[in-house]
């Protein structure tokens, strides 16, 4: 038989209603490292241009205590109407529903996805779920978002080629909400990198450092002993986003501090830093970590080093590379009316308007599923590599279908 979330909230002789209690935190504003980061730079001289007046039939899910599933602004979007929403948690689906202005709820992800009338679905829900979700809602012919990661740990890596199958299958959008993608500096190293001003990249480093004494709360604790690189994207992308690369092989070594989590939390993980050397599958060597445990310092930050330029905090190289951005917009276009720039620098706002975009145009959006999988499966390979004391280990690569 098969069993759906909501089977598995009675754990441990629970109730529904006594894990509602537990898990129903105040559905205030919470105070998350990156969602107050809102500074961003966008260009007067790039106005929104609307693609379509169509509105799409759109489903939220995931209304935990990050509040994920309303901040990328699709309820807002002059292209979206948001016609259901849903959160497993009866206290959370009714704050989620005032927050998306609708009416019309589910109890689960499983029940929203047999309604006819929704065209997409965010999945805005728990990360060890976000594969299997989204494999739910393509298999109901729906368009999917997600929330980062895209999978989530060893026992997903399946699940990553199932996932591709599925959009390959389908032609349907996917996308992951990536917010480092639309970060000022990534977003102007993409731009540089396709005008050919670094030339071939030989060393990029990317850094997610987010102190957590005490994991946030989290569903079924889910964040409890985390093993750091499961979670990687904020880093990654600061290749993956610029280059549309992958990453080939890992080495990855591991910090046991003296807040190291419980030994016996569900990973068996005693890690909270984890740092990686990886090879570039168009050459050259990254430096990716991610770090728990660092306090004073918090960075979802990047840098790319290449045989032409170089951007550390901004661009310099030779004349002619310096000649070739002299002539680039590298500041992000404006949005929709309504729809703000958001947390992340100034992400998530873009990051929405490119799911509304691919599914009206009918195109590949720019964190697609080839380059969600090529940032987050490096991490759960990087995270086996530490435990086996930094052995080299080789990642699946995922390529996108001839077109």
């Amino acid at each position: 038989m098969k069993r759906t979330r909501r089977d598995f909230l009675s754990i441990g002789g629970l109730t529904l209603a006594t894990i509602a209690g537990a898990q129903s935190v105040a559905q205030e504003p919470v105070n998350v490292a990156g969602f107050d980061e809102t500074r961003t730079e966008i260009d007067p001289d790039l106005p929104w241009q609307p693609v379509s007046d169509r509105k799409i039939k759109m489903g939220l899910v995931g209304f935990g205590y990050c509040q994920f599933a309303t901040q990328f602004g699709l309820q807002n979007h002059p292209n979206v109407e948001v016609v259901a929403v849903s959160d497993l948690i009866p206290d959370r689906c009714a704050a989620l529903s005032r927050a998306a202005r609708c009416e019309k709820t589910y109890p689960s992800l499983e029940e929203m996805v047999k309604d006819k009338e929704i065209e997409a679905i965010y999945v805005a829900t728990d990360a060890p779920g976000h594969a299997g979700h989204c494999l739910e809602v393509l298999r109901h012919g729906k368009h999917a978002a997600t929330a980062v990661p895209a999978v989530y740990g060893w026992d997903q890596l399946d699940t990553a080629e199932e996932l591709l199958e599925e959009v390959n299958r389908s032609g349907l959008v996917y996308t992951m909400f990536e917010t480092s993608a639309y970060r000022d500096n990534c977003y102007a190293m993409q731009k540089i990198y396709r005008a050919g001003g670094f030339g071939e990249i030989v060393y990029s480093e990317g850094e997610y450092v987010h102190y957590m004494p005490t994991p946030l709360d989290s569903y079924k604790g889910w964040r409890i002993g985390l093993p750091p690189m499961y979670y990687p994207t904020h880093s990654t992308a600061f290749y993956c986003a610029v280059t549309d690369g992958s990453f080939t092989d890992v080495s990855c070594m591991g910090y046991e501090s003296r807040s190291a989590p419980a030994p016996d939390n569900v990973y068996g993980n005693k890690f909270t830093s984890e740092i990686a050397l990886l090879r570039l599958s168009k050459g050259g060597t990254a430096r990716m970590s991610c770090a728990w445990d660092i306090q004073g310092y918090h960075a979802e930050d990047g840098r790319n080093f290449g045989e032409k330029g170089s951007y550390t905090t901004q661009f310099n190289g030779s004349n002619e590379a310096r000649e070739i951005v002299s002539k680039l917009k590298l500041k992000k276009p404006q949005l929709p009316p309504g729809v703000t720039a958001g947390g992340h620098g100034g992400s998530h706002g873009y990051l929405g308007n490119d799911f509304v975009e691919a599914i009206l145009l009918n195109r590949r959006p720019p964190v697609d599923i080839v380059m969600a999988l090529n940032m987050s499966v490096p991490g759960i390979i990087a995270h086996r590599s530490a435990l086996k004391d930094g052995e080299l280990m080789t990642i699946p690569q995922y390529v996108r279908k001839a077109e």
